[in-house]
């Protein structure tokens, strides 16, 4: 083969630092909870932390692809933060549906499942977080408790009745040290 085909070193090439593109719709804010501001900004001190102890090691092979895959969620982390619209719970809660309120809902069978209304950056169906632009937050955003929504699903649609809506405006106690 010829030489014009070899690389001259070994050295395994440190992967580029892309810039995500943003999940949300262009022109539309990037609202967030309070705690979710500060769960990333958390998660970045981490990140940054990790990052420093990394550079420091020797021998890891794999130390360039790690470095990588760092810079990369740090540099996500920084524009979630940078590009953030905190959403303060309301003063007086009203029994209204607002940006960062759990909401339970009762289904015309009884079940009863609850919904965090938090921004896209947020979202944990593990927890029942979901985006404020998902289909069920649109259908309870500014309604109020006692009221009936119908949401469409792939099977068809669901009535739902808004049973109760709450806002926490405690940290939690994973967080209590950063505040």
């Amino acid at each position: 083969m010829s030489k014009a085909f070899t690389r001259e070193d070994d050295a395994p090439e440190t992967p580029a630092v892309v810039r995500r593109n943003s999940s949300l719709p262009p022109g539309t804010q990037n609202l967030m909870t309070p705690d979710g501001v500060q769960k990333l900004r958390a998660e970045l001190a981490e990140v940054r932390t990790a990052h420093e102890l990394l550079r420091a090691t020797r021998g890891d092979p794999d130390k360039p692809q790690k470095l990588a895959a760092l810079e990369q969620r740090a540099v996500a982390l920084d524009d979630c933060l940078r590009t953030a619209s905190v959403v303060q719970p309301p003063a007086t809660p009203d029994g209204r549906v607002r940006f960062g309120a759990t909401v339970t809902v009762r289904e015309s069978d009884g079940t009863e499942t609850r919904h965090r209304i938090v921004g896209v950056d947020e979202v944990d169906f593990d927890r029942g977080w979901v985006s404020w632009l998902s289909p069920i937050a649109k259908a309870l955003l500014n309604k109020s408790v006692g009221q009936r929504v119908r949401l469409r699903v792939p099977g068809g649609e669901k009535d739902l009745e808004i049973v109760h809506v709450a806002y926490d405006s405690s940290t939690p106690a994973s967080l209590e040290k950063l505040v």
